[in-house]
């Protein structure tokens, strides 16, 4: 019972006794009697609405109290399911992860190229079938491994009438152990993609944006070498800005027969042993180089990086030919849609016969990807236009200058298809074919 029920309680009663008290009066009158019976009648009616009252809160409690234990058995089972797929978790990383071997990690990337084209004066057809994989190794969380070959086939006979049939070719692009020595150096060993200019390093088939390379790569610069390399970037300030750097000793063009005439230099074939299996560098010492760039974007998908680099060593048996190079390098990106870049080489190196020979050269680059002109139409979105210039002087009396204009179509983002056509105005002793006609299916992966 309620306290304020048992209160009442006693007020009836006390009023009751009053009115039957032997004290008081022997005659009561019908008012009183009346006034007297209404008074209780009241208090009745009081009594059962505090009743009532009372049975509406004791519900509201009751609902209120069974609400609460029904919440405490959620939470309650809400725990038992959050501990049970903790325990899971936790069982299956440990049978995912039984040790330190699996921390290993291997990839193969690369790119596949199918070229047909059109040279002056010579027949058109599929001139090259190419697949250039790069396999990527993990030891751990500081040591890293990556190779790359080239694969490709071409004609086994000469002239008509010497022979048929067709070859097919392997070669080694690089091979290189990184080990990360701290956030800011990394130490290279093995045979280096080279860091003169930026080009040579990032010049997978379907990356370039033509099929072919600038003609200052492919005639005046080393590509690779045997050596060792530090290298790495130091962030300057928040914004992004950074500087990169590259440090190397490699083995450096060599000679083809050791001597230091101008005929026999060879950029790219001195590895410190002969065919035969003899271990011997054709030249008397290594070469030494480097690279600093500085990259600064302003906000996203806008920047530009600058760069120098350059390399110098002896080249022939005796030690006393050497070969020196230095480049200047250039990007810029304005927007998601453009780009423009170029490298700019100068070389020289001493023979027992012509002197010094000065061979140079430089090329520029511009792209613009027409999704930038929100046509809203679906197959020019997908086209880029490129156009590339270079010039070449070899030193020996031939000057090319190159004018190439093309496109490219992306499928997706790793499949291309790729056009150019290049007119080539080039007078010398070593003069190439006035124009070539392009087309390329490239697939990175």
């Amino acid at each position: 019972m309620k306290i304020s029920t048992m209160i009442l309680s006693a007020a009836a009663g006390c009023a009751l006794s009053a009115v039957l008290s032997p004290h008081a009066a022997a005659v009561v009158s019908d008012d009183d009697f009346n006034a007297l019976k209404s008074t209780v009648q009241q208090m009745d009616q009081t009594m059962e609405a505090l009743k009532e009252t009372n049975q509406f809160d004791e519900q509201k409690i009751q609902r209120l109290e069974q609400r609460l234990g029904d919440t405490q058995v959620l939470a309650t089972n809400a725990a038992v399911l959050a501990t049970n797929a903790a325990e899971q978790a936790e069982a299956a990383q440990a049978q995912a992860t039984p040790g330190p071997g699996a921390r290993h990690n291997f990839m193969v990337v690369g790119d596949a190229e199918v070229q047909f084209g059109k040279t002056a004066g010579q027949h058109s057809g599929f001139a090259l079938a190419d697949f250039a994989p790069i396999f990527l190794f993990r030891a751990n969380d500081d040591i890293l491994f990556e190779a790359g070959f080239d694969t490709s086939l071409a004609n086994n006979g000469g002239p008509p009438g010497t022979g048929g049939g067709s070859t097919g070719s392997l070669s080694l692009s690089f091979a290189q152990l990184d080990y990360l020595w701290n956030d800011y150096v990394t130490l290279v060993a093995g045979d280096m993609l080279l860091p003169l200019g930026t080009y040579n390093e990032r010049s997978a088939g379907w990356l370039t944006k033509i099929p072919d390379s600038p003609l200052l790569d492919q005639n005046i610069l080393s590509s690779s070498g045997v050596g060792v390399q530090l290298r790495g970037a130091v962030p300057v300030g928040d914004s992004g800005q950074m500087l990169t750097y590259a440090v190397y000793g490699a083995n450096g063009p060599g000679s083809t027969d050791g001597t230091g005439t101008a005929g026999n230099l060879d950029l790219g074939g001195n590895v410190g042993i002969l065919g035969d299996g003899t271990q011997q560098n054709l030249h008397s010492n290594p070469s030494g180089g480097g690279r600093i760039g500085w990259f600064y974007p302003w906000k996203p998908h806008y920047d530009v990086e600058l760069g120098v680099s350059g390399q110098s060593g002896e080249w022939d048996d005796a030690g006393k030919e050497v070969w020196s190079a230095s480049v200047l390098d250039a990007a810029i990106h304005i927007s998601p849609y453009f780009e423009a870049k170029g490298e700019y080489a100068y070389t020289w190196y001493g023979t027992s016969d012509m002197g010094t020979i000065i061979p140079r050269g430089w090329w520029v680059q511009a792209a613009y990807k027409l999704a930038g002109l929100d046509l809203d139409l679906p197959i020019v979105s997908d086209v880029e236009l490129v156009g590339r210039y270079d010039r070449l002087t070899d030193g020996l009396g031939t000057k090319t200058d190159r004018y190439t204009a093309g496109f490219i179509y992306y499928f997706t983002n790793t499949l291309l298809f790729e056009g150019d056509y290049e007119y080539v105005c080039s007078r010398g002793p070593a003069a190439m074919p006035p124009n070539d006609f392009i087309l390329q299916l490239s697939y990175g992966f």
